[in-house]
């Protein structure tokens, strides 16, 4: 025979079911509630000589993540020799995702393309085969955020875009030194 709680204890039961739904709900929603954010814009150059050749790096650029969603991108970068020019870029019309990833303090993101060939043909890029893959790592350290781009795809006749660094808090950059 089934024997019915007393008013208290059905009300106490119910309330601690409530209370670990709330828990468990909460425990499950706080890291989305918590996402990795990066909002930057920034504009370097740099000049440098490379094997007796004046070499000029142009870049400038804006990353706006909210954890997965990217809000803004947009990324020139280009490099210019005494006799010719070359220049990459990168924007939300080439159907950007992307990936986050926590390791220890840092944040990383790393964001790839779609569809890397379509948007290398939407470009107007058929020849020039430098690969079909894209994808640009967004390291934060503190401060500081390392730019480090394998991206062939949308740089017509160049490699690659430029690998740098921004303190985000100055604008300050630096390019890496090949």
């Amino acid at each position: 025979m089934k024997r019915a709680l007393p008013s208290t204890m059905r009300n106490s039961v119910r309330h601690r079911g409530c209370l670990l739904l709330f828990i468990l709900g909460t425990t499950l929603l706080a890291p989305f509630s918590q996402a990795q954010q990066l909002q930057t814009k920034f504009g370097c150059n740099m000049t440098r000589d490379e094997d007796g050749e004046k070499v000029i790096y142009g870049d400038t650029g804006e990353f706006k993540l909210d954890g997965e969603r990217i809000v803004a991108l947009h990324w020139e970068s280009a490099l210019y020799r005494p006799t010719h020019g070359f220049e990459c870029s990168i924007d939300t019309g080439d159907d950007p995702q992307a990936e986050v990833a926590q390791d220890g303090s840092k944040e990383n993101w790393r964001i790839t393309l779609k569809d890397p060939v379509a948007a290398r043909h939407q470009r107007g890029y058929d020849f020039y085969n430098h690969g079909m893959n894209c994808s640009i790592r967004l390291q934060r350290d503190g401060d500081k955020l390392h730019v480090i781009p394998s991206c062939p795809a949308l740089c017509g006749s160049r490699g690659n875009f430029t690998e740098l660094s921004v303190d985000l808090k100055t604008g300050e950059c630096s390019y890496e030194q090949k």
